[in-house]
């Protein structure tokens, strides 16, 4: 429950921002109610509805509102980097298998990031690999911080508490901790790493001592869904005092993925969406699941036009999920590609990977991403529903 300092700081930060007035009537009640699912959290004076938003007080927060939410913008809100591919754990699923080649330099990065806020992204993505492996971690997210949001997602490995306070000084401020089970042998095993799941109880604690929004991503199965076990997760994690459980299922991203045996239906969607409802309402943890934010009935799948992914490589891409390219920053402008890109993306009503994995395994040939031919071809080619809710009320043109 937030203190009244807190409620008064909250008030505050929303007073600060009168303009999100002027949007919509029907945007503003889509807002309201959308918001109104979630607890917002008071952390080191930031005020937080969930880590895939802003603060409510936050540049950033001011950003969404002036260059998303009262214009129709057409460039992207939010991007992931990857800082770097090299990463000492062998998850089975991980998005980032069979990429390779020369990695960007942090100049690159910078100007990477740069171009991307200038497309109009306020919420950035560190990746990898494990992006802590990046010696200028700390210089790139001082770069990025100004007046966007930086989450950073971690295996928490080489995490030490003075590299977590020059991370907080730079001006990160959400970070994203991997684990997936509440057993440790367990997770250890799907991670391939001895010592992966004391190693992110270690990072958790390091980080919240370091005044940041912590959460766990915790990737589900098929059967984890299905045998009712995410409340048990979500369970041990607020005994473990994160803020946020941050939720995805297992996306068919990689060979090992393709199969229809691993991919989840609207049904398990919605499962875990009645589950998050009922959890925040409860109060005990933020409970923040991807097909919750991507579903039809509120903000969808908008990979490719909203969403951009650079992977370390500097390969462009439409999601972390999605192994398609159409670019690399390496040898033409970011603007450049991302129109290319966004010229065959459309914003749909579920998860683009999830629908269209099929036409990337027919295509795929040995390494990932797939190249820009073949990578606009199967967009062209791709499945794509009705714009989900907010953006039929939104762009209702």
């Amino acid at each position: 429950m937030p203190t009244l300092a807190d409620q008064f700081g909250i008030l505050k930060s929303m007073a600060s921002n009168p303009q999100i007035l002027r949007a919509r009537p029907s945007v503003l009640w889509f807002l309201m109610q959308y918001m109104g699912k979630f607890k917002t959290t008071a952390v080191d004076g930031n005020y937080v509805i969930h880590s895939h938003l802003p603060p409510l007080n936050s540049p950033a927060y001011r950003r969404f509102i002036n260059e998303h939410l009262l214009p129709a913008t057409s460039g992207p809100s939010h991007a992931q980097v990857g800082l770097t591919n090299l990463c000492p754990q062998g998850c089975g699923y991980c998005y980032n298998r069979k990429r390779s080649g020369t990695v960007m330099t942090t100049e690159t990065i910078e100007v990477v990031i740069a171009d991307l806020k200038r497309l109009g992204v306020f919420w950035l993505g560190f990746t990898g690999g494990e992006p802590l492996l990046n010696r200028d971690i700390v210089r790139i997210t001082e770069r990025a911080s100004a007046d966007c949001t930086v989450k950073l997602f971690t295996t928490g490995c080489t995490l030490t508490p003075e590299l977590a306070a020059d991370l907080r000084r730079a001006g990160m401020f959400y970070v994203s901790v991997s684990l997936d089970h509440w057993e440790e042998e367990k997770h250890d095993r799907s991670r391939n790493y001895e010592g992966a799941y004391r190693t992110a109880l270690a990072a958790l604690d390091i980080f919240r001592n370091a005044g940041m929004h912590v959460s766990v991503s915790a990737v589900l199965s098929r059967e984890t869904i299905r045998n009712n076990e995410t409340e048990r997760l979500v369970d041990f994690l607020a005994g473990l005092g994160v803020h946020e459980a941050w939720l995805s299922e297992m996306k068919p991203s990689t060979p090992d993925g393709w199969k229809e045996e691993y991919v989840i239906t609207d049904n398990d969607r919605l499962t875990l969406v009645r589950l998050q409802d009922r959890l925040n309402r409860e109060g005990r943890i933020t409970v923040n699941y991807l097909g919750h934010f991507e579903g039809r009935e509120h903000f969808g799948c908008t990979c490719g036009d909203k969403m951009v992914y650079v992977d370390a490589f500097g390969e462009v891409g439409p999601c972390v999920f999605v192994p398609l390219s159409h670019g690399n920053v390496m040898r033409e402008p970011l603007a450049t590609i991302y129109e290319r890109m966004r010229s065959v993306a459309r914003a749909s009503d579920g998860c683009f990977i999830n629908r269209n994995y099929g036409l990337i395994r027919d295509r795929f040939q040995g390494t990932l991403p797939l190249p820009g031919q073949v990578s606009r071809e199967i967009a062209e080619q791709a499945a794509f529903g009705p714009p989900a809710r907010f953006f039929r009320l939104h762009n209702p043109s």
